[in-house]
């Protein structure tokens, strides 16, 4: 069964009525020849989720069935994703927001956001694709050559070619000092030799070519992280009138088995086994992880919108199931605690979305705004990026099994497909960065570098409208108004012990840093929601009628009453890591 529609309605009330699109970017020279408004973003989300609904959400429960293999060294997709990644690629969407100078189409970052929660709220392993693709095509725009821009880029951006990041190694996960792939140089090309494992999409035939983005070490590099450099490994070689040559020494050895994304081919890939795999060093020598972080914003948003999209298609499928199954008389919809569930999954889903959203256009402002603004609107998506790839993440894995828990046992299975969702999402909280990374980041970096300084004025954009709530005549909105101001109170007060504790204790500090994440999420999430409530109060108050507006009133009022709260068990758990958490032996445990 697969019920997943996208969600266009709240998806373009978020993007038009509360993030006010049109105004905030519309004017910015970039994008004012591009109509940004709500007829864009209407005509973006429909054609978006016909893609979504009718071509890749059936191939979810093909690949979990039928997941990718490898077979003499090339990898043999699950059915009908080659062609619904073609289809994707030929109508445009791989490059959505990027450059049109390299093959995209110059929309807004928020525009791919909402896109690619369809593809992940549609099927996820499938997903992973575009995703991998357009973190490579931005890596090659943001160091390349102009030649490879021109190339690589824009083969890429356009869906004609697809890309990879291959980073990891056997003894090289997280800390990618170690890693053992070399890299020799031969004329104006070198030779690679070596091997990387979990490599998203390594293999397939939906594309002509495929970018394999490669860090490797050259001879007579640095020791450690310091010593890597960059590079572009084709799958087949360009010739010099562009034309595809012969075939790259680069090959899938292995497909992985996973918990879920079965239908990922998740490769273990062997580079030089005979005359060693050709490639082209992107950006300088042994400044290789400096390239390839330049994504690692976009990179992770993309992560956090997993969690989403697989939290939104939880929620459908087992709001579907809830209003059919018959239990004591009624649908069981109608018993307390399955609504609770219910709520808390719908009221997450909206609150993830806002959030995500909404720093989307940030990324927009940094990177596009006015250049008196860049600098903070760069700060301040530094500061979010890991509470949205944390947060969003775990969130979702406890939305999606909640899912399971909806449907009961038949959740447990695998026939009604509840269970794929809480499998396939579990992953998000790994890669890309664990979220005890996440945290630490948060913590350590975002908060550190600055004493706080963007963390406060985010606290007093979130107090403002704590004072829009109150100033209402409208007991609803008062009452979110005051649940946020308690859920702040506590924030601030974690935060300012962090930064006493980052001074004087920082293992205390990083003992704290995932509940405060955490809260940190239940607390942004949260604000762009009532956000969105004041939005739809007004309509309300202008005289529409429209059920939508009640809706998003009573999602988040029940938000503010029964998920914002979490903050101060958090800030509990924050204010109380340098006790037994860093005195406990560890031979103890």
């Amino acid at each position: 069964m697969d019920n997943y529609r996208a969600p266009v309605e709240d998806m373009q009330f978020v993007i038009d009525e509360v993030l006010n699109l049109e105004n905030r970017l519309g004017a910015l020279p970039v994008y004012e020849d591009k109509g940004v408004g709500s007829d864009l973003t209407l005509a973006v989300l429909d054609e978006a989720a016909k893609l979504a609904n009718d071509v890749i959400a059936p191939t979810r429960r093909i690949g979990d069935l039928e997941p990718a293999r490898c077979e003499n060294n090339r990898v043999l997709c699950s059915p009908g994703h080659e062609e619904a990644l073609r289809q994707l690629g030929e109508s445009g969407w791989t490059g959505i927001a990027a450059s049109e100078d390299f093959g995209g189409q110059g929309l807004p970052e928020v525009y791919g956001t909402a896109t690619s929660e369809m593809w992940n709220g549609a099927n996820m392993a499938f997903a992973l694709a575009p995703f991998l693709s357009s973190g490579a095509a931005l890596a090659i725009t943001a160091h390349g050559t102009q030649e490879q821009k021109a190339l690589y880029a824009t083969k890429i951006n356009s869906g004609e070619w697809s890309g990879t990041m291959n980073l990891t190694e056997s003894g090289a996960g997280s800390d990618l000092g170690p890693l053992k792939t070399r890299a020799v140089p031969e004329g104006d090309h070198y030779r690679i030799y070596g091997q990387k494992i979990y490599i998203t999409w390594g293999d397939h035939e939906a594309t002509d070519n495929i970018v394999h983005l490669v860090l490797a070490r050259l001879p007579d590099a640095p020791e450690g992280s310091k010593g890597i450099s960059l590079f572009i490994v084709p799958k087949y070689l360009v010739n010099e009138d562009g034309s595809l040559g012969a075939r790259n020494d680069v090959y899938p050895v292995s497909v992985e088995h996973k918990l879920g994304i079965h239908a990922s081919p998740t490769c273990v890939m062997a580079y030089g086994d005979t005359e060693g795999a050709i490639g082209y060093l992107v950006g300088r020598e042994n400044e290789g992880l400096r390239c390839m972080f330049t994504m690692m914003n976009e990179a992770r948003l993309k992560v956090g919108l997993q969690g989403l999209g697989a939290a939104e298609g939880a929620f459908q499928l087992a709001k579907a199931y809830a209003r059919e199954r018959v239990q004591g008389g009624v649908a069981i919809i109608e018993h307390p605690d399955v609504k609770r569930m219910l709520l808390t999954m719908r009221s997450g889903c909206e609150a993830m979305r806002a959030l995500a959203y909404s720093e989307a256009v940030t990324m927009d402002l940094a990177h596009s705004g006015p250049e008196s603004e860049k600098a903070l609107a760069q700060a301040r998506i530094d500061l979010m990026i890991p509470v949205i790839k944390g947060w969003l993440t775990t969130f979702g894995e406890e939305i999606t099994s909640l899912g399971v828990q909806v449907h009961g046992g038949m959740g447990y299975v695998e026939e009604t497909g509840a269970a794929q969702y809480f499998r396939d999402v579990r992953i998000t909280s790994i890669y890309e960065g664990t979220n005890g990374i996440q945290a630490a980041d948060l913590v350590n970096r975002k908060l550190g570098r600055d004493g706080g300084a963007t963390m406060e004025l985010v606290q007093t954009e979130i107090a403002e409208t704590v004072a829009d709530l109150m100033a209402s005549d409208n007991d609803v909105l008062k009452g979110m108004g005051q649940a946020l101001k308690v859920a702040l109170a506590a924030q601030v007060r974690a935060t300012e012990w962090l930064l006493q504790q980052l001074r004087s204790n920082k293992p205390a500090a990083l003992g704290g840093s995932f509940e405060y994440m955490m809260m940190t999420g239940y607390l942004f999430g949260g604000w762009q929601l009532v956000r969105g409530a004041l939005v739809a109060q007004r309509a309300i108050a202008g005289g529409s009628d429209r059920e939508f507006y009640r809706h998003k009133l009573a999602t988040a009022e029940f938000y503010c009453e029964q998920i914002l709260p979490r903050c101060l068990a958090a800030e509990q758990s924050v204010l109380s890591s340098a006790g037994t958490l860093m005195d406990y032996p560890v031979d103890w445990i």
